[in-house]
């Protein structure tokens, strides 16, 4: 009952952050982590009893399945050279740093256990990331960029952490071996993934019903990593792969109650597991103070020297990777986006936090090996590990703001204006044409075929006001004025509708879903 009590509680408090973040300019999942510090550090709060081994698959499907949702594969494919410069060899390479100075601080770490301390701490947090500068107007660019990178760099972290962690339990490693269980983690991956995407899109179809179809979008995530993980495919990389084939191909331009409906079902969703997620992080530190007890001073010394590591490996790799990637892009591709100034890079330096993958992955870290021995310094393992996340989510977290508006790195507005605006165009002639191939074959009265004609403009210009002359502007805005006064009569007239039908629920007799089904007609006609 105390973790279902503590569950609720971590639940409000993710509901809660959000407008306390708006109103502070504070990201969202640094609230909550300080959040669950606070209650860590009460002595009347319970431990976390979470087992491990359900963290990773818990959390992190519907996690990327929302990420995924608000990005595109073109984005992906735009940003292929940052994405693998950060997502690949970054990892790759912090792996290594780290586990070479975690084996050289720590007495007697070994190596294997070394290189899986350096990969669960290697991926920055895709949701900590967006939601951080995704409040902050940073240019579209970044923001694509940080949410790529932190998609992918999960996919070879955990396949780094898995090998690692194989070779210190069984007390074997073989290079060609790691390679080729590496290689095929990836494509049973991507068929895992590709073949639910084409089930799932097609039962999309079939189902209809908007309910249905958001329901089996929250199973479908979870499906595909459960099924790569049984395949010893990466469950990860099968989620990303299926979310990006669904949001390729199963969108219905006509079908407005599945997407409205599934957009607020997938916020809450967001809401609910990132808090939950970043609550996790600072409730953890339980953990991190029993393990060092007695041993503060020695064990803060190794945390801060693998800190350090992780921060200036980014930097210093970040610097030569974006100026190689402009020399690539001037070259071959003028239609890939990429930092194109210092202060843009040294934001997306500081934009590496820590997060749920690395807090999911050190909780993983089995507590014996094959022989019965204790896996070796798993307590100093973990209490480097969340001495990272805890530096880097809520040092980076709070300062970045600060950092970004010092720096003065802004969106442009301007070109997303512009893009709105073509999309305004494009939308209104394609009304227009519609209603030309309807007057082909109907034959429509002239006061009709003129109202439906500025029925299209308007279409247009309800996304971008400012469309067309100064004439057709004024006269939009007065029918847009009559259009305004129009409706709000109208709502206060349905209203008064549904205040009828909701009274006649209490009512002797009423059967309540009838009720509800009158109500229901009521809504969508209010929505429209």
């Amino acid at each position: 009952m105390a973790q279902l009590a503590l569950l609720l509680l971590v639940l409000l408090g993710a509901v809660v952050s959000v407008p306390v973040g708006d109103r502070f300019g504070l990201p969202a999942p640094v609230l909550m982590t300080l959040l669950g510090m606070v209650l860590a550090l009460l002595e009347f709060v319970p431990n976390v009893n979470i087992p491990p081994e359900l963290i990773l698959p818990a959390l992190l499907p519907p996690l990327l399945y929302a990420a995924v949702r608000r990005t595109s594969w073109r984005q992906f494919a735009a940003h292929r050279r940052p994405i693998f410069l950060l997502a690949v060899a970054l990892v790759f390479v912090t792996t290594l740093c780290v586990a070479a100075v975690a084996h050289a601080v720590v007495p007697g770490l070994p190596v294997a256990a070394a290189v899986a301390l350096g990969a669960l701490v290697a991926p920055p947090d895709p949701v900590a990331a967006t939601a951080v500068a995704g409040q902050l107007g940073l240019p579209r660019r970044l923001v694509s960029i940080l949410a790529g990178e932190g998609l992918f760099n999960d996919v070879t972290a955990i396949v780094l952490y898995h090998v690692a962690i194989a070779a210190v339990v069984s007390g074997t490693f073989s290079l060609p071996h790691a390679l080729l269980e590496l290689a095929l983690s990836a494509v049973v991956a991507l068929v895992i993934g590709l073949a639910l995407g084409w089930a799932a899109n097609r039962l999309l179809d079939l189902l209809g019903d908007a309910t249905l179809q958001i329901s089996l979008t929250l199973l479908v995530p979870y499906a595909s990593y459960v099924l790569a993980e049984a395949l010893h495919g990466s469950g990860v990389l099968a989620v990303l792969v299926t979310a990006l084939y669904l949001a390729e191909y199963a969108a219905d331009p006509d079908d407005v109650m599945m997407r409205l409906a599934g957009h607020t079902f997938w916020d809450v969703v967001d809401t609910l597991v990132t808090g939950v997620a970043f609550g996790l992080i600072g409730l953890e530190l339980h953990n991190a103070i029993r393990t060092a007890a007695g041993r503060w001073g020695e064990m803060l010394s190794w945390a801060a020297a693998v800190v350090a590591v992780v921060v200036l490996v980014r930097l210093v790799w970040l610097l030569p990777a974006t100026w190689l990637t402009k020399r690539l892009h001037a070259r071959r591709d003028y239609d890939e986006d990429i930092p194109m100034t210092w202060r843009e890079t040294v934001v997306m330096w500081w934009s590496g936090m820590r997060g749920v993958a690395s807090v999911a992955l050190v909780l993983a870290i089995p507590l014996t090996m094959d022989n019965g021995a204790p896996f070796p310094d798993r307590d100093e393992i973990v209490f480097i590990a969340f001495g990272v996340i805890m530096s880097t989510l809520v040092l980076q977290g709070l300062t970045l703001p600060w950092l970004v508006k010092m720096l003065g790195v802004r969106g442009d507005s301007e070109s997303e204006k512009a893009f709105e605006r073509t999309l305004a165009i494009r939308a209104a002639k394609a009304a227009k044409r519609r209603l030309k191939e309807i007057e082909e074959v109907e034959e429509l009265p002239e006061e009709l075929t003129e109202q439906l004609v500025r029925r299209a403009f308007d279409i247009g210009a309800r996304i971008s006001p400012d469309l067309g002359d100064e004439e057709r502007r004024e006269a939009y805005e007065q029918r847009a004025r009559r259009v305004k006064r129009l409706r709000r009569i109208q709502q206060e007239m349905l209203s008064a509708a549904r205040h009828e039908v909701l009274a006649a629920r209490s009512e002797p007799g009423a059967d309540p879903e009838v009720v509800d089904r009158v109500l229901r007609h009521l809504d969508v006609r209010s929505l429209r």
